[in-house]
């Protein structure tokens, strides 16, 4: 292979974080000053001054305040900078900073830029409080999340309950129980002993925004602070969104880090990426028990730049909910006793919507710096819907840039037939998945199932929180619902719920 030019070579020289702790929510920093703080971090870390001369901006878009998107024009103007590149990402989904990270490499490698930088930053704590301050006619609790724009559409799967991320990424955790073999309490085992390490890590991670080991037993079992949120998932296995958080890293040429006499234990050295997604639409999925755009993503990063998983000093595997972590641990081969992160995990290092992996960024390139380690970025979006995984090292690698990093091909030739929705069936049916919903209380309010009927076709049914025996069914493990069989009837006329009952 030809020697790569220097001026086309992409590495990470900064890199800065921030945590704001108001304790008065009106004085937090909104999302744009907490951006423009980590950017100046990330600035002072890689010897300062490079910002001054930034030739890209890319922004992590944020869901806080919406009244100030997009931000990228406004953060410039807060920095003092003019970027002849500015973009901000159309949504704010998780794989969003290690897509903007591959897009700078290959800015870099095809000589558009030379100094481009990459932020991000959610408020979320701060957000939270201010609206609660303000009385909703329906009396209501203001819920960020649930009242973001694009959630308060109302369509089949919201007539069920399936709104937000939280809804649904438990549909992955007990199809994929069933299909890995596990008993509930075996899949809750592996859920609490991920998440127990990543508290460890968090524990000993600057950045982290919860700083206080926990058990494993203590990830899984209610308890009064710890409550039911969406079955099997506990408060402690989802991602911890209230916070007031920013991260950011800078990305030059190595002739211009050379240039500007950053020390070559500073650098950190750009792979090779790989991308592909699921349909928008988590009701048209082939499968809820894995996920072939997941599975491309990594396979293919690690091909590209010939390593295995032998070969990687850190990884950082996404964790907004147990089953992603599970699911990438699967297609990696990773021992359970590996570390799964190197920054904390969404639920102890913090839950910035579509920010975190800015933070994981951070973290690696501490880890990386002044060793010839490797190490892998996995990121994922939306409801298991974005995949991007990227490869970084202390030392240079054979990645050459610019890349295409789209393998939405492939994963689409691997993936299986998607069944067909059928929105009025009755009759017999299969489980498919389940969650069930609770309210704040841990009471079970409602439970939805994902069924199959004898056809193939897939369809929705609910469960009553008052139906005790089934949700006993579905919640305690006496048996695997996966794969049992039930009857959908309906009541009343036109557009009601299915109602599911067992055999």
């Amino acid at each position: 292979m030809p020697e790569q030019d220097p001026e086309n070579i992409p590495v990470i020289v900064g890199v800065g974080q921030v945590n704001d702790r108001p304790e008065n929510p009106g004085d937090g920093l909104d999302p744009i000053h907490l951006m423009a703080e980590a950017l100046r971090r990330a600035d002072a870390n890689a010897g300062g001054d490079l910002l001054a001369e930034c030739d890209s901006l890319a922004v992590v878009a944020q869901l806080a305040w919406p009244q100030l998107n997009p931000v990228d024009g406004k953060l410039a103007e807060v920095l003092g900078i003019d970027p002849a590149h500015r973009m901000q990402t159309a949504m704010p989904n998780g794989d969003s900073p290690i897509l903007l990270l591959n897009e700078a490499a290959n800015r870099i490698g095809r000589g558009e830029a030379k100094i481009c930088a990459v932020t991000g930053g959610e408020a979320l704590r701060t957000a939270g409080q201010l609206a609660a301050l303000k009385k909703r006619t329906d009396g209501a609790k203001p819920n960020a999340l649930r009242d973001a724009s694009h959630r308060v559409r109302k369509g089949y799967a919201q007539g069920y309950g399936l709104v937000v991320p939280t809804d649904v990424y438990p549909l992955y955790e007990n199809a994929g129980r069933a299909a890995y073999g596990q008993s509930l309490s075996e899949g809750q085992a592996e859920s609490g002993a991920i998440w127990a390490g990543m508290s460890e890590v968090a524990a000993q991670s600057e950045g982290a925004w919860i700083r206080k080991p926990v058990s494993a037993d203590d990830v899984v079992t209610p308890s009064a602070s710890n409550r039911p949120i969406a079955f099997p998932y506990t408060k402690l296995q989802v991602a911890n969104s209230s916070v007031n958080q920013g991260a950011g890293f800078i990305v030059t040429s190595l002739a211009e880090a050379r240039r500007r006499g950053i020390a070559e234990d500073r650098l950190v050295y750009v792979g090779y990426g790989a991308a592909a997604h699921e349909s928008d639409s988590f009701l048209s999925r082939d499968r809820y028990d894995a996920s072939p755009s997941l599975a491309t993503s990594i396979e293919r990063t690690m091909a590209l730049n010939g390593v295995t998983t032998a070969d990687l000093a850190h990884v950082e595997l996404y964790s907004c909910f147990p089953c992603v972590p599970k699911m990438a641990r699967r297609v990696l081969g990773l021992p359970l006793e590996r570390p799964a992160t190197v920054f904390g995990g969404l639920t102890f290092g913090g839950g910035p919507i579509g920010n975190y992996m800015s933070h994981a960024v951070a973290a690696m390139v501490e880890k990386l710096r002044g060793t010839r380690d490797k190490g892998l970025l996995f990121a994922n979006g939306g409801y298991a819907t974005h995949n991007h995984t990227i490869l970084v090292s202390g030392a240079p690698t054979q990645a050459a840039f610019p890349q295409d990093f789209d393998y939405q091909a492939e994963a689409d030739a691997r993936r299986g037939d998607v069944p067909p929705l059928d929105k009025t069936y009755t009759g017999p049916a299969t489980i498919e998945s389940y969650t069930v919903h609770y309210d704040r209380t841990g009471t079970p309010s409602s439970g939805v199932i994902v069924a199959r009927t004898p056809t193939g076709s897939r369809t929705l049914a609910s469960v009553s929180g008052d139906d005790g025996d089934m949700i006993a069914f579905l919640t305690e493990g006496r048996g695997e619902p996966v794969g049992s069989g039930g009857m959908i009837t309906r009541s009343g006329e036109g557009e009601a719920l299915a109602l599911w009952s067992r055999d």
